[in-house]
């Protein structure tokens, strides 16, 4: 494998695995139909790259790996396949991708990403360089890739398009199973499935590690077991093989200890993120990382240096009496955990939740679970929705504007509409969440520009 071709190299799964290859000395081209940050990080580190279809490029490369919204009629799909050169999805390339590694996989309908790069951070605490892929940058080393040196790999380990089936975990981890991408998973159950099979495809005598608090996962457990595999649980209640004990929060900052299997009790551990989830994550990672065999007592000071990662309640601008941040929450549940979380943390300030609708069949699939979350802010506005690969001119997200209480909620597609709203009706002491997977930054640039706040991310 000299030179893999990539189409659709400025998406966030896709480059990753391009800036990984690049590390390792591989010759890589790409194209996209747009720019995008991504396209631009993997372009400037040595990836030959091209606006819109080319063709040749393909013709050049040994191996074609295509993102999940690349169909099979797209032109340098066909001239790949007309010339008998690999075309692969996610899931068929990473075989190659982790051969040799010990691989350590983080799935979950929520938390994935944020536990991912938890994990990362505490194998690096313990003087480890793992490779790793997730699906944003984790701060400070401002990437979402890297080739490393160890023998780990810790993957963020995506449901979508089953790209996790193509992988064969050393240790697989779920944070959670709730019904989402009802675009590619018709049912609850298809869904279900493929969090089965992906835990099926752990190694021999290799271990599952699960959330054990976790309502879809018990149900999961009950209908399936895994022969020759360790199954351990983690999280809050008793029972779990590691329970988070001891767990209180002051002043912002989160305090937990962890109780092993072997009865042992680690900790206290300092989390600067709010919100309980974030416990329960910051636990699976610590559980991952006892499981391969790393003293977590030299770690207790490991998450008092962690930043998390982009576009994870990530504060754009603000000064004391507002605060706007990103977050790329875009299903139900993690709307309203993250709401709850910022309650925990800003009990003073009223929340605002400004949310940018993800993909059609999603919202009109979870529509009341949509309004029940807003339902729990203080303010909701409800942005022009992102169809991202689904198209509908038809459809418009403002009946979940009138179901939230209060009269609290409007549908303002227009951003400038938007921003107007919002600046009209501040408080004493505002905290603003722009959730989006879309075009949200764009929005709360925005903002900070109109409350004339310099932001302080790009």
């Amino acid at each position: 494998m000299n030179k893999v071709h990539f189409i659709g190299i400025g998406g966030t799964g896709i480059s990753a695995i391009a800036r990984l290859l690049l590390e390792r000395g591989v010759q890589v081209s790409g194209t996209d139909l747009q720019p995008s940050p991504y396209f631009e990080a993997v372009t400037r580190l040595g990836a030959f790259t091209r606006l819109g279809h080319h063709p040749d490029l393909a013709l050049e490369a040994d191996i074609v790996v295509r993102s999940s919204a690349v169909k099979d009629d797209d032109p340098e799909v066909q001239a790949a396949n007309n010339a008998a050169i690999p075309v692969l999805k996610r899931s068929e390339f990473l075989p190659q991708l982790t051969a040799g590694s010990k691989t350590l996989a983080i799935a979950g309908s929520h938390g994935k990403t944020t536990t991912t790069a938890m994990l990362v951070h505490l194998l690096r605490s313990a003087n480890l360089d793992p490779s790793f892929i997730l699906g944003a940058d984790i701060k400070g080393l401002h990437t979402n890739a890297h080739s490393g040196k160890d023998q780990f790999f810790a993957i963020e380990a995506d449901e979508y398009d089953y790209m996790f089936l193509g992988l064969n975990p050393t240790v697989s981890m779920v944070t959670n199973i709730e019904y989402d991408h009802p675009d590619f998973f018709p049912t609850p159950q298809d869904y279900t499935n493929a969090f089965v099979d992906f835990l099926g495809k752990t190694e021999e005598n290799g271990v599952i590690l699960l959330c054990g608090d976790d309502s879809g996962i018990q149900k999961m457990l009950k209908n399936n077991d895994f022969p020759g595999k360790q199954v351990c649980k983690y999280g809050f209640e008793q029972g779990n093989d590691f329970q988070i004990v001891e767990h209180e929060t002051s002043h912002g900052i989160q305090l937990f200890s962890i109780k092993l299997p072997e009865g042992e009790k680690v900790g206290p551990f300092t989390l600067h993120q709010p919100g309980t989830f974030n416990v329960s994550n910051a636990a699976a990672a610590l559980a991952v990382a006892h499981l391969v065999g790393i003293d977590l007592g030299e770690l207790t000071g490991a998450f008092s240096t962690f930043e998390s990662t982009s576009r994870r309640f990530e504060l754009v601008c603000g000064n004391e009496k507002i605060e706007v941040f990103n977050d790329y929450g875009h299903h139900p549940s993690q709307l309203l955990q993250t709401i709850k979380g910022a309650r925990q943390s800003y009990p003073a300030y009223k929340i605002w939740a400004v949310w940018e609708p993800h993909t059609i069949s999603r919202t009109k699939r979870l529509q009341h679970e949509f309004a029940t979350a807003l339902d729990q802010a203080d303010h909701a506005v409800i942005l022009k929705l992102f169809g991202a690969r689904e198209d509908d001119p038809s459809y418009s997200p403002c009946s979940i504007a009138d179901e939230v209480s209060h009269n609290k909620c409007l549908y303002l597609p227009e951003n400038e509409k938007a921003i107007v709203h919002i600046l009209e009706n501040l408080g004493e002491k505002d905290l603003v969440i722009v959730f989006s997977a879309g075009k949200g930054p764009e929005f709360s640039h925005e903002l900070c520009s109109a409350l004339h706040l310099e932001a302080s991310i790009d």
